[in-house]
């Protein structure tokens, strides 16, 4: 049994990664800077704790007598959130500083960090027909602005201190993960489940229009929850010392993607293309040879099928915030 430190519990992906943690028999200790109320998932069997882990007497708090660190803490959200928030996106480097110190400094085995594919060169995501972002195309640098230059400092921070101090660091690059138990309104959710929640909203309400950011020619890959869960327990114990792709390879554009929301749905809308809103890169999608050659797996659960079970857990909580239900679900061993 491990003692395993989770940092950004009370989010979508941490959430679900300390369920799994618990589940295979681990004492888990899960952190986020949001009262407990307010977390996605809260798992009775943690340690939960709520600290502000930007401070650093707070990260050696978290770590101080624990094996390992799985760092998924950062303030960020969908395009519309980064890129109007990117000093906040910025600040979290004071997290991974800190924790990785804290780290270093109380005994940490393994340490594992969560990036993301906003670190990849904008100049190879011009086009919608993406061939997928291979690890190395995030040099020569040109990461997303505030995020993505953020994330690929932190990325630097955990190879330097794997070489300097002996540290075991892991990271992943995530690209777009969607799944039950996330946000999927408030300005912080991802077109998955912004996508989701417009859909249901407009059949509850018998409106046919939906908005959509940019023309819906841009692409992306987005990869369920499970195989979220899955790879980074995989890499995080795997030889894999350099960052890799964690993503799905099954590229749509982003009316594919509202064409398959509305099939689970059985409700068709009428199209509006916000021109102004924020819209990211033109095409970006993952090149899973590497996790393929050093895993012999890659995510791979199709993007049918989980939108299903997004769709049906935002209808279910859209339907219980009608009734004054609280979001919080719970969790016990």
């Amino acid at each position: 049994m491990k003692r395993i430190v989770v940092a950004g519990a009370g989010g979508f992906i941490a959430g679900h990664l300390v369920k799994e943690l618990i589940k295979k028999g681990n004492k888990v200790r899960a952190i986020d800077i949001k009262p407990l109320n307010e977390w996605y998932q809260v798992s009775d069997e943690a340690k939960n704790l709520v600290l502000d882990l930007r401070l650093k007497e707070n990260c050696y708090r978290a770590v101080n007598g624990c094996n390992e660190v799985f760092n998924l803490a950062a303030d960020m959200g969908g395009m519309g959130f980064i890129e109007n928030n990117k000093a906040a996106c910025m600040i979290s480097v004071l997290i991974n500083t800190h924790m990785l110190l804290a780290s270093r400094d109380c005994g940490i085995d393994r340490f594992f960090y969560a990036s993301s594919a906003c670190v990849y060169n904008g100049e190879k995501q011009t086009d919608t027909d993406n061939p997928g972002l291979k690890e190395s195309d995030a040099y020569p640098a040109l990461a997303e602005d505030g995020y993505g230059w953020e994330k690929l400092f932190s990325e630097r921070m955990c190879r330097h201190f794997s070489e300097d101090f002996g540290l075991v660091t892991r990271i992943a690059r995530f690209h777009n993960v969607y799944g039950p138990h996330g946000t999927y309104d408030g300005g912080r959710e991802k077109a998955p489940a912004a996508i989701c929640r417009k859909v249901i909203e407009g059949h509850l309400k018998s409106n046919k229009e939906i908005v959509i950011w940019g023309d819906g020619h841009q692409t992306r890959s987005f990869m369920y929850i499970d195989d979220c869960i899955k790879g980074i327990q995989d890499i995080m114990y795997s030889e894999i010392d350099f960052p890799i792709n964690l993503g799905s390879s099954e590229m749509v554009s982003i009316n594919q993607l509202v064409d398959i929301v509305e099939e689970i749905a059985g409700y068709k809308m009428e199209r509006k293309y916000d021109l102004d809103a924020p819209k990211g890169v033109r095409g970006r999608n993952s090149e899973n040879t590497l996790i393929k050659k050093h895993l012999g797996w890659e995510p791979s659960i199709p993007l049918k099928s989980g939108m299903k079970k997004t769709y049906n857990w935002i209808k279910e909580e859209i339907t219980n915030n009608a009734k004054g239900k609280k979001r919080v679900s719970r969790f016990n061993k």
